[in-house]
């Protein structure tokens, strides 16, 4: 049991890296959302959104943080790999998640409008491809829905 316990204090601490690089994007006036690239559970790279500041539409969190995990690798698959994430990835993001063959995926909330890993779409676990994603929903679903909320608040 012990190890289960140590499992879910590890994405949780994970997730809790993904909330600070959330963080760093509102700050920056960007989207809060960030994502932490782990291998073994160990910090590979890290990533939040960058879209307005490098006039990069695709400079979504998760993007960053895999163009990291590559530089910090040497490779462009990460088999085995988890990704932490504030957000439910979109459909662009699911994609390089699928390309870049990333194992499991921990999502803290959900995205009803543009989710592609289970809110609106549910690529990569459909089974059309051919690399399917382990998804895990609602990892300090509150915490990461709070940021977004208080985010898009202070801009009204």
């Amino acid at each position: 049991m012990a190890n289960e316990n140590d499992k879910a204090q590890t994405d949780v601490d994970l997730m809790s890296r993904a909330i600070t690089e959330a963080r760093k994007a509102a700050l920056a006036g960007e989207v809060p959302v960030g994502a932490v690239v782990a291998v073994d559970s160990a910090v590979v790279a890290l990533g939040h959104n960058r879209p307005i500041a490098s006039h990069d539409p695709t400079a979504h969190a998760e993007v960053e943080a895999l163009r990291a995990a590559g530089s910090a690798l040497g490779a462009y698959r990460f088999e085995g790999a988890s990704l932490y994430v504030t957000l439910e990835p979109c459909v662009m993001c699911v994609g390089a998640i699928v390309n870049a063959r990333i194992a499991r995926v921990y999502y803290g909330a959900r995205d009803d409008k543009a989710g592609a890993l289970g809110s609106v779409y549910d690529i990569g676990r459909d089974g059309r491809l051919n690399h399917r994603i382990e998804v895990y929903s609602g990892l300090l679903e509150s915490a990461c829905a709070d940021l977004l909320r208080d985010f898009f608040r202070s801009r009204r």
